[in-house]
């Protein structure tokens, strides 16, 4: 779990930072969310929007601009003046679009000024109680005695949930077919509740009531270190699938080319939010992992997540077009 970074300002303020606080903000800022209302992206889009309208003496005005697996919004948030008025919420599928498709609409390694990574969302390895397996290593067992038998739940379009099967399918040798939907939401839970498909990596957040109540069983989560809410459940690194780690995550970015003394100010902001109870409790209560990182280490950890799971997506032949 990432230590919440905290930035430490220089009792001697450069002149373009002391005129950026006097003039900036002066109207309104827009908060684009690429996803619908309801998700993570959307919950955690607003709790970040209104910090900052909080804190500040204009509003932040949220946009949902969903479609094409979030490339619609993202494309309106990099297009838009760098100016700083505009930001938008990024997550992996952001970072990996442009190299998985010629028609994003926006280069993911060129087209941000990075803000802060707000939170990373560990995935759960859920199968439904009908399939006879307890942990990963029946998974895998079971999985290489029914080649192409099994299924999994994913939205596909390259989202995390897809690209952490596929990771778990290649370092351990499996065929586990993919069946897409639109999304959690789009039937996908039905389906995965009614034992329609096998097993799916979800998000932690919005599925623990089916954990809890045995509709769900938790056999592993993505990420390096334990989820707080279910000690018991293993890492997939525990369960001898070493290396496969990952999780989703949500930052905030703005169109290249903002100034940095702006970046910073919205950096200040927003973390600093993110170390008061009401909001880093909040995140927690989600399934989440709070970060609030600098602009430089959420810009290098974009990079090495785009490296991680494009070459995942390519492996597994993966594209958007």
């Amino acid at each position: 779990m990432r230590a919440l970074s905290v930035l430490v300002f220089s009792t001697s303020i450069p002149a373009g930072w002391a005129q950026a606080q006097v003039a900036y903000p002066s109207k309104p800022a827009r908060m684009i969310l690429s996803y619908p209302p309801g998700g993570s992206t959307d919950v955690l889009g607003r709790m970040m929007a209104k910090t900052l309208s909080d804190t500040w003496p204009v509003p932040v005005i949220v946009e949902n601009r969903p479609g094409a697996g979030g490339n619609i919004g993202t494309t309106l948030c990099v297009r838009a003046a760098p100016d700083g008025y505009t930001m938008c919420s990024v997550s992996p599928a952001q970072s990996v679009a442009s190299r998985l498709s010629s028609n994003a609409g926006f280069d993911s390694l060129k087209d941000f000024s990075h803000v802060t990574l707000v939170t990373e969302l560990p995935l759960l390895l859920l199968v439904h109680p009908s399939l006879p397996v307890k942990s990963v290593a029946d998974l895998v067992a079971l999985a290489k005695r029914r080649p192409g038998a099994l299924n999994y739940a994913s939205s596909g379009g390259g989202a995390t949930p897809q690209l952490m099967m596929e990771m778990l399918k290649q370092r351990a040798g499996l065929d586990i077919v993919l069946m897409t939907y639109k999304g959690t939401g789009g039937g996908q839970l039905t389906d995965q509740l009614a034992g329609r498909v096998e097993l799916a990596f979800n998000l932690s957040v919005g599925l623990m009531p089916y954990v809890r109540d045995g509709r769900l069983r938790p056999i592993a989560v993505s990420t390096a270190q334990r989820l707080p809410a279910l000690p018991n459940v293993p890492t997939l690194d525990e369960s001898g699938q070493k290396g496969v780690v990952g999780s989703s995550w949500q930052g905030i970015a703005m169109p290249a080319g903002v100034p940095r003394d702006i970046v910073h100010r919205v950096n200040a902001d927003m973390t600093r939010a993110l170390r008061t109870p009401e909001v880093r409790d909040r995140i927690i209560e989600m399934g989440g992992i709070v970060v609030g990182s600098t602009p430089e280490e959420f810009a290098a950890f974009f990079q090495a997540e785009s490296d991680k799971w494009f070459k995942v997506a390519r492996a597994a032949n993966v594209t958007l077009d």
